[in-house]
This record gives structure tokens, C-alpha cells and sequence, in this order.
């Protein structure tokens, strides 16, 4: 098991330890996947760290949130600012970045309507997503027996922590398997995304990828 180290993460507006910032057991997210959140890289340039499509990151947070019907309460400066505040208290010049708003307490019904909102962010040194070896040398990967949400069942344009489920089945089943990773069919059988990346196609030149409706 590894553990993540942590020094400081940005919890509802305020910049506190690791050990501040608790969830308590009955919070809604915990139980129901009510969360929303981003996956975003820094990356070390000789100009200092650089955020990927931070912005666009950042949009999308908003989006999912608003599919989730709630609006997060903060602008998109706020919280890009408090990124890089995060990134900065953290020392990291080169890191991945997680944004995730959920919801809290307020009652443990499906219901999330009186329920509160929470914002975390907190960022970590994290390489190569399928390693070092399979970055130069390339992975073996299997089509998974799990099969992408259909659109309307999960509201694929949202980036929900609990429609992740879908995804954690997928690549366990690849690893136990003997493969790297799975890669995951649509509804209709075409070809979707792998269990935590999108696929491109390249031929004579030209770069495909999937339509977005059944990608996360």
C-alpha cells in the first residue's frame, strides 16, 4: 500500500494540514458517489511550473457540478488561484492536481437537497499514469467484459466520482488478468476509452478520437 504524502490541502477557502482535513462518516459523497472532480497535471518547464489547460480543467469542475445541480460558490479565478496556492504550500514543482467538490452533511436520504457543498484540492508527485516501462515500451491491454454507461444513465458529461465504479471493475478485471489495461466498448460496441484514459487513433496523418458523448 502506498500512501500518499500530503502536506496542506485547500479545504473550503482555507489552506490547512492533512490532518485537518476530515470527512466525517456520514457524509452524503461517502455513500452515494455525490462528488464531482478533475484530474489535472503540472508540469516542471524552465519557466517554473506550468498547469496544463488549467482553465479548461477548471470549467469542466464547473459543468459536472452544475449536472450534479449545485453551483460550487467560488469563481473560476478563485479556485484557480487556490491551485496554485495549493501546488506553492505543497513545494512540488511537478504534480497532479485533484479538484473534488462533494457533497457533505445534511441528511442521508438520496435526496442532496439540503445536503452541504465541500471544495477540496489537494496535488501529489505522480509520474507516468501506466509507468516508465510501459510509457517506452507500451502496455498489453484487453477489451473489457464491462461496458461504458449508456449517456442517459449517468450523465457521461459530468465527471462523477461515483460513475467511476464503472471504471475501477474494468481495470481490476484487466489486472487480474495479466493485462496493463482495459479498454471499454460503448452501448453499441465501439470503441469508447480505456479505464482511466482516452484513446486516439492516428492514420495518414490524421488524428481520431471518440465522440464525446460516452467518454468521461
Amino acid at each position: 500500500m502506498t500512501i500518499i504524502e500530503l502536506k496542506k490541502v485547500w479545504l473550503n477557502g482555507k489552506l490547512v494540514s492533512r490532518d485537518e482535513a476530515r470527512v466525517d462518516i456520514l457524509t452524503h459523497a461517502l455513500h452515494y458517489g455525490t462528488a464531482v472532480f478533475e484530474g489535472i497535471r503540472c508540469y516542471q518547464t524552465a519557466k517554473g511550473p506550468a498547469i496544463f489547460r488549467g482553465k479548461d480543467h477548471v470549467i469542466r469542475l464547473f459543468h459536472s457540478e452544475h449536472i450534479l445541480g449545485r453551483e460550487l460558490g467560488y469563481t473560476e479565478d478563485v479556485l484557480l488561484k487556490a491551485i496554485k496556492d495549493t501546488i506553492k504550500a505543497n513545494g512540488l514543482k511537478s504534480c497532479y492536481i485533484r479538484p473534488l467538490a462533494f457533497l457533505g452533511l445534511g441528511g442521508m436520504g438520496l435526496s442532496p437537497k439540503n445536503v452541504s457543498l465541500n471544495i477540496a484540492i489537494s496535488c501529489w508527485e505522480w509520474g507516468t499514469y501506466l509507468g516508465e516501462e510501459g510509457m517506452a515500451k507500451g502496455i498489453r491491454a484487453k477489451i473489457s467484459s464491462f461496458q461504458r454507461h449508456f449517456v442517459n444513465a449517468g450523465m457521461t458529461k459530468a465527471k462523477l466520482s461515483g460513475s467511476y465504479y464503472n471504471s475501477v471493475m474494468a481495470k481490476d478485471e484487466a489486472l487480474k488478468l495479466g493485462f496493463d489495461e482495459a479498454i471499454m466498448l460503448d452501448h453499441e460496441g465501439f470503441v469508447s476509452e480505456c479505464s482511466g484514459e482516452n484513446l486516439f487513433l492516428i492514420r495518414d496523418g490524421i488524428l481520431y478520437t471518440q465522440p464525446k458523448a460516452t467518454i468521461l
